[in-house]
């Protein structure tokens, strides 16, 4: 591209709405898609549109995060292209913890900065799109924008509750409002490009020319983008909308974390992994192929290293290493799979049950984290159970049932 960038990936926080999830890592490391990651995207996306300096800011449960980048992303030596984490870190002028998404790069500014970008670009963590930066970075120069905001033109009916950009004729941003609900408030807001009522919501992508977003930070106490950073330099600075047409999703909840997973099984999905043009690059694992015995695979994606002997598995993502026994049928869910094998003859010594799920059960609007184990017989489905119902076996959010990682399910339970 002729400039220096550098491309800055926002972990998240706590990722409470992920819950439980995120309880033993951080949002982008959560699985997605059989054998991706949630950070895979950005990252490929960076890695796609020639951004090779790319920089990872997390501060939750980042053990497993921290091991996916360094086994994952090694460039060799001739690139010089390279994935670096920063945690937060206590310094002479910082007490630790990232108060919010601005304070996150202001923190970490000391070490992306020594590579003296022109361009920086901030993601999110925790979305699934395929982007090609370097067409933003381009138009971002040719107008002469000190900041370029990627904008998703959505309907009235998911307006209200999102950041939307109110632009000119020129593209250029004039105000911004967050959530402004479906009042006379949000008709002002319209996208004047549109034929049909559209409004142009804040994807959470920001170009920033380096000059441009240090001032802004070091001029400005508070903590975030989106409500103080962004509003900020709207008033001062010339800001522009990048509208994207194309598939995105943010995967803030565990309800849109499953209809993100499950789409993916539709014969031509919205967003696909298979663009070899653009590819999502994940950890080389070197698993075998799956094996199916006599079981009916319809509206699923399946990944390696599975033994299936099921009866239905219907509209499903099947993740690494699962293991899922005769008889057993299972619909609408998301099976994450095992970090590992399990030899034929161990079991857990929790009840005697074998690593992934057992015969003749019955799984149904579910997500089962990895390394889960389940008897033979178990019925699992949210029917008839209350929103934000939680025990040691299981929550339901969304109208989702999610089994956390690691748990034992014996024989015979119905849940």
């Amino acid at each position: 591209m002729g400039i220096k960038t550098v491309g800055l990936i926002l972990g998240g926080g706590a990722g409470t709405r992920l819950q439980p999830l995120t309880q033993d890592r951080a949002k982008p490391a959560v699985p997605i898609a059989g054998k991706y990651r949630l950070v895979d995207i950005p990252i490929s996306n960076c890695i796609n549109s020639g951004i090779r300096s790319i920089y990872l800011l997390t501060q939750f449960n980042s053990m497993s995060l921290h091991r996916h980048i360094q086994s994952t992303y090694i460039f060799d030596q001739f690139s010089k292209g390279y994935v670096r984490m920063l945690a937060a870190e206590q310094t002479p002028t910082s007490s630790g913890w990232f108060q919010g998404t601005a304070d996150a790069v202001r923190q970490s500014m000391r070490h992306y900065m020594n590579s003296d970008p022109d361009i920086v670009v901030i993601l999110s963590g925790d979305q699934l799109y395929r982007m090609d930066f370097s067409e933003v970075i381009r138009e971002h120069r040719e107008r002469g924008a000190d900041v370029t905001i990627c904008t998703k033109p959505v309907p009235r009916r998911e307006a209200g509750s999102l950041g939307i950009m109110h632009v000119d004729e020129k593209n250029q941003i004039i105000e911004f409002c967050e959530k402004p609900g479906n009042t006379p408030r949000l008709d002002e807001l319209r996208a004047p490009m549109y034929k049909d009522e559209r409004y142009l919501a804040s994807m959470g992508i920001y170009i920033f020319n380096t000059k441009v977003l240090t001032d802004l930070l070091c001029g400005n106490d508070h903590l975030d983008f989106g409500k103080n950073i962004i509003p900020a330099a709207i008033e001062s600075r010339k800001v522009y909308s990048h509208i994207f047409e194309g598939y995105w999703k943010d995967i803030g909840t565990v309800g849109m974390f499953h209809e993100a997973n499950l789409a993916l099984t539709d014969l031509v999905p919205e967003f696909t992994f298979y663009d070899t043009a653009a590819p999502i690059y994940t950890h080389m694992r070197y698993l075998p192929p799956s094996k199916i015995n006599c079981c009916d695979l319809n509206r699923c994606l399946l990944a390696e290293g599975c033994i299936i002997s099921g009866h239905r598995i219907l509209h499903s993502v099947v993740g690494l290493r699962a293991v899922v026994g005769e008889g057993t049928v299972i619909e609408h869910s998301v099976i994450m799979g095992s970090d590992f094998f399990e030899h034929e003859n161990t079991a857990d010594n929790k009840g005697n049950v074998r690593l992934g799920i057992g015969r003749d059960c019955y799984i149904k609007n579910a997500i089962v984290d990895k390394n889960v184990r389940i008897g033979d017989s178990v019925y699992i489905s949210p029917d008839g159970k209350p929103e934000g119902e939680q025990t040691p076996l299981y929550v339901v959010r969304d109208g989702v049932i999610v089994i956390p990682k690691g748990t034992v399910i014996p024989s015979g339970t119905r849940l």
